[in-house]
């Protein structure tokens, strides 16, 4: 899968989840709760929804490797390469 591809995902899952957002308007490097304005029960609902989108677990152990849309999206790519 390409770059985009994880990012793609990760747009779609956060659209579910905060809709009310746009991308364009959001700095990919920023605290992905503060940018998108989502709480724990959130974020772990997208984690999840991610991992069984990929077939991925993604272990609470490593949410802080996932503060960031940028940094999120490449967690995803590392686990699926």
């Amino acid at each position: 899968m390409t770059q985009d591809s994880f990012e793609t995902a990760l747009a779609e899952e956060l659209h579910r989840i905060a809709p009310d957002i746009e991308l364009d308007d959001v700095d990919m490097s920023a605290d992905l709760r503060e940018e998108f304005d989502i709480d724990s029960m959130d974020f772990l609902n997208l984690v999840t929804a991610l991992g069984k989108r990929f077939g991925l677990e993604m272990p609470e152990a490593d949410y802080a490797q996932m503060d960031s849309f940028d940094a999120l999206a490449g967690y995803l790519r590392a686990k699926s390469g």
